[in-house]
């Protein structure tokens, strides 16, 4: 059996935590961890026998880092599955150190500079990208590339939905650029998981994870684990279609109508490596 290796962002918790004991239990996997928690993150990891970073993707620096980081710990082995599986849904309007709200930086501009950072490692592996998004893209999704930020409008849900539309755009345009180059990408919705998720938020979502409402609304972490871990072990062509969005593991046509803008797609890459600092091209 050819050893994968895989890197799960967000992997310190939920359906990040919990596909890692998966696959870990399954063999066959190099493992590569990141979460924000140094004490988590390491917790899993000795679980899981995985090679672990730390980053706080409100941070760039952090996440240019553990970019090089990764690059210098795979060397010429590449990496043949990045899961950008690290986000969440937050509070009031809150600016980063670099300047954003911090909902679209670390669901979307975070995973995005990570991801083109690693791009060498990426195409060497000839590597699946898997985005874990949300069915809010569809709900609460309404991009304005002029004002990611949400300056204008800002709630924590419409925060939250454009970023989660924003991983559905990333993922047609890393199909669209790179597709032809050998790389995969798809994104997803894991389901709504029992796990931490809102539990720093002001959003109503919070009454789904902190009342009796999660036992009847929502599933187990292992149970997301399970999709994720489905979308990270599939065969792009086979298992899933590159470019494309999944309900679970369902490819459905219950999406925003704007992820079919190509326009558009093409303009969230363009000012979003403006904001992160790299060529747009």
């Amino acid at each position: 059996m050819t050893t994968r290796t895989v890197v799960i962002t967000g992997a310190s918790d939920g359906i990040g935590a919990a596909a890692a004991r998966q696959l870990a239990a399954a063999g066959g996997h190099r493992l590569i961890l990141v979460g924000r928690s140094p004490e988590k993150t390491r917790e899993v990891a000795d679980e899981t026998g995985a090679e672990w970073f730390t980053a706080d993707f409100a941070v760039f620096d952090d996440v240019r880092t553990l970019a090089t980081s990764i690059a210098e710990a795979v060397g010429d082995d590449g990496i043949h599955v990045l899961a950008n599986n690290a986000g969440g849904i937050f509070g009031d309007r809150t600016p980063t150190v670099d300047g954003h709200e911090k909902t679209i930086q670390v669901n979307h501009l975070s995973p995005f500079l990570l991801t083109n950072l690693l791009l060498p490692q990426l195409r060497r592996g000839s590597a699946s990208i898997v985005n874990t998004s949300s069915v809010a893209h569809r709900l609460f999704g309404r991009i304005d590339v002029d004002d990611l930020d949400n300056r204008k409008h800002f709630s924590p849900n419409k925060a939250y939905g454009d970023a989660k539309l924003a991983n559905v755009l990333f993922t047609k345009s890393l199909h669209a650029r790179f597709h032809d180059q050998g790389l995969s990408a798809v994104a997803f919705h894991p389901g709504v998981v029992r796990s931490n998720f809102a539990a720093g938020s002001s959003s109503v979502m919070r009454v789904i994870y902190r009342t009796p409402l999660k036992h009847l609304l929502t599933i187990s972490t292992d149970k997301g684990g399970e999709t994720l871990r489905w979308f990270i072990d599939g065969v792009p062509g086979e298992t899933w279609a590159s470019g494309e969005y999944y309900d679970e593991r369902v490819h459905t046509r219950r999406v925003n109508p704007m992820i079919e803008d190509a326009a558009l797609a093409e303009a969230l890459w363009r000012r979003s490596a403006e904001l992160v600092g790299i060529p747009a091209s």
